[in-house]
């Protein structure tokens, strides 16, 4: 043999090599994931600090113009894709078709509920509604889909009831803002699940705004001529028109990083870094916008945070009774 050719790599150093090469990408592949899934709860978390600033357009219409304007920032996305495949073949899918309709109507009421909570001044009730949320969606998975609910997880929602049950005999009225946003969003889950991966991220708020836009251009039309819309007259600016418009990519940027996210992290991690966002909600509404937060309103709202805290500790205690890859 040549002394100058190369030396052929034992079969054991390069399998070694090629093992390493794997891990590296995969916590690479972990670290980024990770990034995306708290950018996208961290961005949702600041969203009652930009619909603040549109509060000259009331909620309806803020919605309208979020539909509007996601549906074109989805289908710039959907060209630079180039996936129009994709998005035709769901849209000539019945099936397909219907269910994300009811979920667009479903996603629609709710982000309508969280604008009005936000610019009406009780974000701390949106806050506590998506607090209670993976409960109700534990719930919900036990009766439609037949998952059994552990003790502990039990034990989380009766907490969760007792808290509502506080709000109740204070209030005399049911939290309906914080139950809305907790159901809506729950049965939109439930909806989804549906399609399950047989229709992605981007196509599906594109099908879901779509579905939606023409009630949106309905409202619009009387709106305007009506001359009762936020960009006629003494509330029409450069700065709220820009505001509306912008509504597209803050809702489809956290939307998209969520549903990236999720494919690179253990679920677990997704689960856990939910409660970002109603804590950044609950903060805002005490320190920034200075709401009234009553004493039962107090007392209910560690309730949830109790149920929260045994909810998270079953799902940890769960995780840690998981066998490991490579373990028998």
């Amino acid at each position: 043999m040549n002394a100058s050719s190369p030396t052929p790599e034992p079969p054991l150093a390069a399998a070694a090599q090629a093992a390493s090469a794997t891990r590296t990408s995969a916590a690479a592949d972990d670290a980024s994931g990770v990034a995306m899934v708290l950018g996208c709860y961290l961005l949702w978390g600041l969203f009652p600090l930009y619909f603040h600033l549109l509060q000259a357009a009331g909620s309806v219409e803020i919605i309208g113009h979020r539909l509007v304007w996601t549906l074109v920032t989805c289908l710039l996305l959907t060209a630079l894709r180039r996936s129009w495949r994709t998005l035709r073949a769901v849209v000539t899918t019945p099936r397909l078709l219907g269910i994300l309709a009811v979920s667009g109507l479903l996603v629609s009421v709710n982000w309508l509920v969280y604008v009005y909570a936000v610019n009406s001044d009780r974000t701390a009730d949106a806050a506590l509604g998506y607090f209670i949320n993976p409960l109700v969606t534990v719930v919900l998975a036990a009766v439609f889909l037949g998952e059994r609910l552990r003790p502990a997880q039990g034990v989380a929602v009766g907490i969760a009831v007792i808290a509502i049950a506080v709000l109740v005999a204070a209030q005399g009225d049911l939290p309906w803002i914080s139950l809305s946003l907790a159901l809506s969003f729950g049965v939109y889950g439930l909806v989804k699940k549906r399609v399950g991966t047989q229709v992605d991220a981007l196509t599906g708020l594109t099908v879901e705004s779509g579905c939606m836009n023409p009630v949106a251009l309905v409202y619009f039309a009387w709106l305007y001529a009506g001359g009762q819309g936020a960009l006629q007259g003494a509330t029409a600016s450069g700065a709220l028109t820009a505001g509306l418009m912008l509504a597209g990519p803050v809702t489809a940027v956290p939307l998209l990083l969520f549903a990236a996210g999720t494919r690179r992290v253990p679920l677990s991690i997704v689960g856990l870094s939910q409660y970002i966002t109603p804590v950044m909600q609950f903060l805002l509404a005490w320190a920034v916008f200075r709401e009234e937060i009553s004493a039962a309103r107090w007392v209910s709202t560690a309730l949830v945070w109790l149920a929260v805290v045994v909810f998270v500790t079953d799902l940890l205690w769960q995780l840690a009774r998981r066998p490991r890859l490579g373990t028998k």
